[in-house]
């Protein structure tokens, strides 16, 4: 069996690479044919195009940024933005010439005026970032040219030429796109979507296999393959995400005239949540083959199986992604799964009932719920009469819209922090670069015109790629000129291998995308241009002043930015903690908080926690790739396992709010004593949420912590005495634990079983109820298992913070109890 699979993922893994390798060749000659588009015509195309084309270089950077790895629909949106990058340039290009002559331009009145144009284009939130880049470099080219050329720059002709520079990059790319086929996002996100419904049904064969597996080897063997497919699924729907952007540019309708147009990812993504919950289920199993699996559920599995195999190849088969031609899925309810599950699961049994649950969920889709706004809205629609109070209210709450609208249209924080990064690095790049050598003051801003990013990136690697890439660019570039020194007129020839190799170069994790831009403009600088001068010089020249404003970025940044991405995980690693610990105390039945369902809060801070997951997950991935310098490592081993077990329980979180929302639902229509049901199974909630929250409170304190010293010695300031501080003898409870152990999870999970399956045989069944007392049994199963998982993953968290704490100080034996309790005692002193 293992070596069936190695010999699986081995084709498969060629099938990709090989796959991988035809889409990344095909971008590098589609970047070398409009490389060879700019080439032509600024050095060979008619006199009066060459004399326009001034800055032959920046229409090469034009065509790096716009056609890397792209789309036709996203050359045309990359066409589009230079355009609107030449018209926020022009204007204030113009007038800055025309107030001030370009004869008295100086390098510090150059800066200044940069810093000032830079900072208006960066602040907008709506402009897109390539906008904002190409502006950049506009603006740099028009002022340190002025400055250069002096009286002889032309007030409206200089910031013309720079401007036809850029439009001659764009159109070049959108002919290149155009060479020899248009390559569609629409059909590339088409394809995708196969590839991920394919995916999704191998890994669902996979599960089913491994879930009637006969012995516990080969089920592991089939889930680990899964896992990979998990990788690869996630690609996809990255891949999705990216090419989607293009498809309104193609097919503007869709944007405009069919409003009501399906997001291929998100209903993509709906497969995601049961299929991650299977793998949940069949890690979970004690033991296999699973012990309540007979042929009727057999049969169930297969027909289940069949079900979501059909719903796939429909998806795979959509025709468009417009809602009016998504085809219906036809839904035959397979009610054989419930009536199979007659009785509340035991412990061993309760993850193959979440499995079923599972591929329910598959097959029917996620269950919708109106967010808490809208069921507010819909609540105050019922109410027919409104006091006075109310509506003082309402106007209240129009008044505070209307302020919230008008605040809205201010520059946020974030916005008005990156607008200052980019001016201020640009005018001092501007200012440094002129200074060292005014005839090529141009590169030290440009070098950094182009790289700016709204996120957080890591300062320093980010720096160092494309210092990299400019000297490995320059020096490709000299060589290239000397091998070609009696076929000048060939040589821009040599960029097409230089331009495939830095394609590959872009996806490597040493260099990235900004060493490869920087790489790639390296060459074509030297290579595409003439009469600059000896290749060598200007080489020499360019990387110099390429680290001139390296360096200002960096100082910059640094300035902004002072705290290190390893800082900022561990603080989101707390929020995240925090937001978790929030949303399990919402775990309850048949509770409404201001007309709200509990349920429906759940789903709220569900996507909160989410929200929190995910910047700890960019942070996490900024951490590794920043230098230590005289810092402790970070410790990415530990910041994963963390990550997986905050996805997992984000997760689980989502299954209990559905089936809280269906036993709400529910349990209106029985008439059983439901005052005695809900004491006994809010009891177990509440012996649930109680230690499980108790347990994150203690972790998101311990996490906070900056040093387990300085918690010792303000201990010692405050007179706080070892015994008092623990309330305990100092041999006592040493390795208690906060969260959960084994036998207080089995001890709530029975009493939790226990009590619904006595709710469950108070219910009178007749033909009518039976299935609905079914759905109740499958739904108190699920619930059970997710608050067991909840507690176990509770626990994990618990073990990989030990570890982060004991990494930071290891010469120290680390007690997160006895932490828990030294802060206690500083907190309550």
């Amino acid at each position: 069996m293992a070596a069936k699979m190695t010999t699986m993922l081995t084709a498969e893994t060629t099938a990709s690479t090989q796959a991988l390798w035809r889409v990344r060749l095909a971008s590098a000659l589609r970047t070398a044919v409009a490389g060879i588009i700019v080439g032509c015509t600024t050095l060979y195309g008619p006199e009066h195009l060459r004399r326009i084309q001034a800055f032959p270089a920046f229409s090469y950077v034009t065509t790096i940024l716009i056609v890397s790895d792209a789309t036709l629909g996203d050359t045309l949106r990359g066409c589009f933005n230079a355009i609107y990058a030449i018209l926020q340039i022009m204007i204030p290009a113009v007038l800055s010439l025309w107030l001030v002559e370009p004869g008295r331009f100086t390098p510090g009145l150059a800066a200044v005026v940069v810093t000032l144009t830079s900072f208006l284009v960066a602040l907008p939130e709506s402009t897109p970032l390539m906008t904002k880049r190409l502006a950049f470099g506009q603006i740099v080219i028009v002022c340190v040219g002025a400055v250069i050329h002096g009286a002889e720059t032309g007030v409206v002709m200089h910031p013309t030429h720079v401007a036809s520079s850029t439009a001659l990059g764009a159109f070049a790319s959108v002919l290149a796109m155009l060479i020899p086929y248009p390559l569609l996002a629409y059909y590339e996100v088409k394809k995708t979507c196969r590839l991920y419904t394919e995916n999704a049904s191998e890994r669902l064969n996979l599960f089913v296999k491994a879930f009637t597996a006969q012995d516990k080897t080969t089920a592991v063997d089939l889930i680990t393959e899964a896992k990979f497919l998990f990788k690869a699924g996630s690609k996809l729907l990255l891949s999705i995400k990216d090419k989607q952007k293009g498809m309104p540019w193609e097919r503007p309708q869709m944007r405009f005239l069919k409003p009501k147009c399906i997001d291929p990812r998100e209903k993509l993504q709906e497969l995601e949540v049961p299929i991650r919950g299977m793998e949940l289920a069949l890690t979970s199993c004690p033991s296999f083959p699973v012990g309540m699996i007979d042929e009727e559920l057999r049969d169930v599995l297969h027909s289940l199986k069949a079900d979501i195999g059909l719903k796939l190849e429909q998806v795979k088969c959509y025709a468009s992604f417009d809602a009016t031609t998504a085809p219906e899925i036809k839904k035959e309810c397979v009610h054989k799964s419930l009536r199979a599950l007659k009785n509340i699961s035991s412990t061993e049994d309760v993850p193959a009932s979440f499995f079923f649950y599972c591929m329910e969920l598959l097959r029917d889709g996620l269950p919708v719920a109106p967010s808490s706004d809208c069921v507010v809205k819909e609540t105050e629609k019922t109410n027919t009469e409104q006091s006075s109070d109310s509506r003082n209210q309402n106007r209240s709450k129009c008044k505070l819209k209307q302020s919230r609208s008008t605040l809205s249209m201010l520059p946020s924080r974030e916005s008005l922090l990156f607008a200052l990064k980019c001016s201020l690095s640009l005018g001092l790049a501007v200012l440094l670069g002129l200074a060292y050598n005014r005839e090529n003051g141009y590169w030290s801003g440009l070098a950094i015109a182009i790289s700016f990013e709204r996120k957080r990136q890591a300062t320093f690697t980010v720096t160092n790629a494309r210092a990299q890439g400019t000297a490995m660019g320059s020096v490709y570039g000299i060589i290239c000129c000397i091998m070609f020194q009696k076929f000048e007129n060939f040589r821009f020839l040599a960029l097409l291998p230089w331009i495939v190799f830095t394609t590959f170069l872009r996806h490597s994790r040493m260099y990235g995308d900004p060493g490869r831009i920087s790489a790639v403009i390296g060459a074509l600088l030297i290579l595409g241009r003439k009469n600059y001068g000896k290749p060598s010089e200007f080489a020499i020249a360019r990387i110099t002043e390429a680290t001139i404003g390296l360096m200002c970025f960096v100082i910059v940044e640094i300035l902004f930015q002072p705290a290190r991405a390893a800082t900022l995980a561990k603080t989101q690693l707390a929020q995240s903690l925090e937001a978790l610990r929030d949303a399990i105390e919402d775990i309850v039945l048949f509770v409404h908080q201001k007309n709200i369902p509990t349920s429906t809060v759940l789903r709220d801070k569900q996507k909160k926690l989410t929200s929190h997951i995910n910047e700890l997950e960019k942070f996490t991935a900024e951490a590794k790739l920043e230098p230590n310098f005289w810092f402790l490592p970070f410790n990415d081993t530990c910041y994963e396992k963390l990550l997986g077990s905050l996805s997992r329980m984000a997760d689980l979180l989502l299954f209990v709010a559905y089936k809280t929302e269906f036993l709400s639902e529910i349990s209106e229509g029985f008439g059983v004593e439901w005052k005695d049901f809900k004491e006994q199974i809010t009891d177990d909630l509440e012996l649930f949420t109680e230690k499980v929250t108790y347990s994150l409170k203690c972790l998101e304190e311990v996490v906070l912590i900056k040093s387990l010293t300085v918690l010792e010695q303000e201990l010692q300031n405050r007179n706080i005495s070892h015994d008092i501080e623990l309330g305990r003898s100092s041999n006592e409870d040493v390795h208690r634990s906060l969260s959960p152990d084994e036998e207080e999870v089995e001890e709530i999970l029975s009493s939790f079983l226990q009590h619904s399956n006595e709710v469950v045989h108070k219910i009178h069944t007749n033909e009518g109820e039976d299935k609905l007392k079914c759905e109740m049994v499958l739904s108190f199963n699920v619930l059970a298992f997710c608050i067991s998982r909840l507690m176990r993953e509770t626990t994990e968290i618990e073990k990989e913070i030990k570890k982060l704490l004991k990494w930071e100080n290891p010469t120290r034996n680390i007690n997160l109890y006895e932490i828990s309790c030294k802060l206690n005692a500083l907190y309550t002193k």
